[in-house]
């Protein structure tokens, strides 16, 4: 898998991606269309207005048939020293450790940079997003924050390195 910087001509395959009601069961909302999903990556491309923020977002993108599958994101603050990861992988593709994979290698891509905390926001009965923060090396603090745990690792690198085969682009 290749994780590529999402763009707003990624829209359109998205919008089927995540077209899925059943993917916003716990986090709220509803499926974009592909313009309102274009206007939101096209705001997400311009970056936070937060001048101590950075937004990175990718998509995820199957090698081989080169399909796009669901997006990762880091907010990052380095004046903090955080990073908070977020996935999303459409209804067909997941079990198959693609949000596991992808929040690895972005973990493993904020290695060198000032991150010392790594944090996902996690409903209490989502069970495969807790899986995929386990496997990011990430644990439960019992924190919660508008219904979800706080899952966190002090290192910031979490478990990144063991088993990350996907590619990150630059952002």
């Amino acid at each position: 898998m290749d994780l590529l910087p999402l763009l707003p001509a990624h829209a359109d395959e998205m919008s089927l991606v995540l077209a899925d009601p059943a993917l916003y069961a716990f986090t709220g909302g509803a499926p974009l269309s592909r313009e309102e999903l274009r206007v939101r990556y096209e705001r997400l491309g311009a970056g936070s207005p937060d001048p101590e923020t950075v937004w990175a977002n990718w998509v995820l993108r199957l090698r081989g048939p080169g399909r796009l599958v669901g997006t990762v994101q880091a907010t990052i603050v380095p004046g903090r020293g955080l990073a908070e990861l977020a996935w999303v992988v459409g209804t067909p593709w997941q079990g198959h450790g693609f949000a596991s994979e992808a929040a690895r290698a972005v973990a493993a891509w904020l290695g060198p940079l000032p991150v010392g905390l790594l944090v996902a926001h996690i409903r209490p009965d989502h069970a495969a997003s807790a899986a995929v923060a386990a496997r990011c090396g990430l644990r439960p603090t019992g924190r919660l924050r508008d219904g979800e745990v706080r899952w966190e690792s002090r290192d910031g690198r979490g478990n990144a390195s063991s088993g990350v085969e996907a590619t990150v682009a630059g952002q």
